[in-house]
């Protein structure tokens, strides 16, 4: 890690718990957060226009071309600071900017942290679990079609509604498609 990212260095020095480190789709969503910032800071004159590499850096950040730069622990103290500033000082660094005065101008962490974790979980909801889900459906729809057996469950002692397998099944598919 660089000696010039103070912040950073302290972290990891205060929260040495874990050894886990974010996923690419939250240091993603980080990214996109801080470029965002960057782009309405510079649009609104809040920014001045020497710092229009701030939205650059935070783009290379979204995509991946320095996340062995976040070096701070998972598990950390309150909303997040550690790794927000972690990503101030990268950005700042890569930008030739101020961590504070430009990268986390009008920023939060309260506000940066829990919107990157949210937007990395609908990027990772559509780009993955919905996809997955749907090849699941798709596959219980098949299996329901193929498997004519007819079977009988018991329930508290009596017999159930005879019903095939194949029908059960398609109750799962269905259970997936309606989740």
């Amino acid at each position: 890690m660089a000696t010039d990212y103070p912040h950073t260095q302290l972290a990891v020095k205060n929260f040495p718990i874990s050894q886990l480190r974010f996923p690419r789709s939250f240091l993603r969503a980080l990214g996109l957060i801080k470029a965002a910032a960057a782009k309405v800071n510079g649009e609104m004159g809040a920014l001045p226009p020497e710092m229009a590499a701030v939205e650059a850096a935070a783009n290379e950040v979204a995509e991946g071309k320095h996340d062995s730069q976040f070096v701070v622990d998972i598990f950390q103290t309150g909303s997040g600071t550690s790794t927000n500033m972690n990503a101030n000082e990268v950005i700042g660094k890569l930008a030739g900017a101020h961590p504070n005065d430009h990268v986390n101008r009008g920023q939060s962490s309260n506000d940066v942290i829990p919107s990157a974790i949210h937007i990395a979980a609908a990027e990772t909801a559509h780009g993955l679990l919905f996809p997955s889900m749907d090849r699941l459906r798709r596959s219980l729809e098949a299996k329901s079609r193929r498997v004519p057996r007819n079977r009988q469950d018991r329930t508290y002692l009596q017999d159930a509604v005879p019903m095939r397998l194949g029908q059960e099944f398609g109750g799962y598919a269905m259970q997936v498609q309606a989740s």
